[in-house]
């Protein structure tokens, strides 16, 4: 269902729409009737290491209001020329909300998918250039649960069907499992595009005889990694390690363990990630390119079966999260706002949470450092958080246990 969400305090007049879905059995959630309460924190951030979860010291109040229903594990949104939405849903099904009603018939010719476990259909973006082009690109996993990779495909909107769908880029590497497949997608003003690749899995997920997460620290691998190509998935002449004949070109960063969110800020050129841990240590990150964020060999998550995963918190050489967030909140869709509805929220972040069931109100200086943290409750689970051609915010919401 789609919700939207008033702030009571006067002049914010905030409005946050979202979508959510039944749980695996079909049976819709409980639409909430009164509103929830807002946690807002604030949690100074010291410039030599990153900003700890937060805690509750306030409340304000939002209410919350039913526009969509029906649909099933969505996954990613985008806006066309008209206003109408693309939404997707992970078993393998684009849907277009079209003056606020859900068409009833998916999208065809959108390609199979594998969807078991975190693997599906996920995201779904628009070429900058759409109105002249018609360009959709779709992110999803692809092949068997024993044998799959992440891939992108673009092909052309009509109104009412994809044609012409091609793959334009996948991993590489064939892997097992159903587990850390990114795969945020964010367009960048020279007309390029950053896609998000997860590191493929939690142990004992193993690819060439060692643990899987240890692709993120192999250059030649797109596993844990942010990728950037130009829009027919070519790899751009000038990505920051095209000259190294060890490196995969398409590599921007890399160090990653599964990034959910990307976001860009217009005025400064700053990309943000947020990027789930394994047990703890979620992460806020400033994306840079060619930069080594570290996993697996530096972080603040746990062995899920207890233990570490690694001593090192720091290393030189590697880029400190400016958020850790433990307990987990399991970061999902990432919106930097640049709206006029909401003037005093201007230049904020604004990352879902999965099992933290809100969303992080994230406030920035002018260095890029976190100023404060303020928590909105959705009370299910934020699957992506995006800014509308309106200026108002839109959460997409999966009651699904599956992350």
């Amino acid at each position: 269902m789609l919700l939207s969400i008033e702030h009571s305090i006067p002049r914010i007049g905030l409005v946050i729409a979202g979508i959510a879905i039944a749980a695996c059995s079909g049976t819709p959630p409980n639409t909430a009737t009164v509103a929830p309460t807002v946690a807002p924190t604030v949690a100074p951030a010291a410039e030599a290491s990153p900003v700890q979860a937060v805690s509750p010291n306030g409340t304000a109040r939002f209410k919350q209001t039913t526009i969509v229903e029906g649909l099933e594990r969505p996954w990613g949104m985008a806006w066309l020329p008209d206003g109408s939405m693309l939404i997707s849903e992970k078993p393998g099904r684009l849907r277009l909300l079209k003056n606020g009603v859900l068409e009833p018939t998916p999208i065809a010719g959108v390609p199979e998918v594998m969807s078991s476990g975190q693997g599906g259909l996920m995201d779904v973006s628009i070429h900058p250039k759409f109105a002249e082009n018609q360009f959709v690109y779709l992110t999803y996993s692809a092949g068997t649960t024993d044998a799959n990779q992440t891939r992108i495909a673009r092909a052309r909107f009509d109104g009412k069907a994809l044609q012409d769908l091609r793959v334009i880029f996948e991993v590489s590497q064939i892997k097992s499992g159903t587990q850390h497949f990114g795969s945020r997608i964010q367009w960048l003003p020279d007309g390029t595009m950053l896609v998000a690749i997860g590191d493929g899995g939690n142990p004992p997920v193993q690819l060439e005889g060692d643990l899987i997460r240890k692709q993120a620290q192999n250059l030649r691998s797109r596993l844990g990694k942010i990728v950037r190509l130009n829009d027919d998935g070519s790899i751009p002449r000038d990505n920051p390690l095209v000259a190294n004949a060890n490196a995969d070109p398409a590599v921007w960063s890399y160090g990653h363990r599964n990034i959910q969110g990307l976001a860009f800020d217009p005025g400064t050129k700053r990309v943000w990630a947020t990027e789930h841990g394994a047990r703890g240590g979620d992460e806020l990150n400033l994306a840079e390119a060619g930069k080594n964020y570290g996993w697996p060999l530096v972080t603040h998550s746990q062995e899920y079966a207890g233990g570490e995963i690694s001593q090192e918190r720091s290393r030189p050489g590697m880029v400190d999260p400016k958020v850790v967030w433990t307990p987990a909140t399991a970061p999902s869709g990432l919106a930097f706002y640049t709206g006029d509805r909401f003037p005093t929220w201007k230049g904020n972040l604004f990352a879902g949470g999965l099992v933290s069931q809100d969303v992080r109100r994230i406030e920035l200086d002018a260095a890029g450092n976190v100023r404060s943290q303020e928590e909105i409750r959705i009370g299910q689970r934020v699957r992506d958080v995006r800014q509308g051609p309106d200026g108002l915010l839109y959460v997409l919401t999966d009651e699904s246990m599956v992350s």
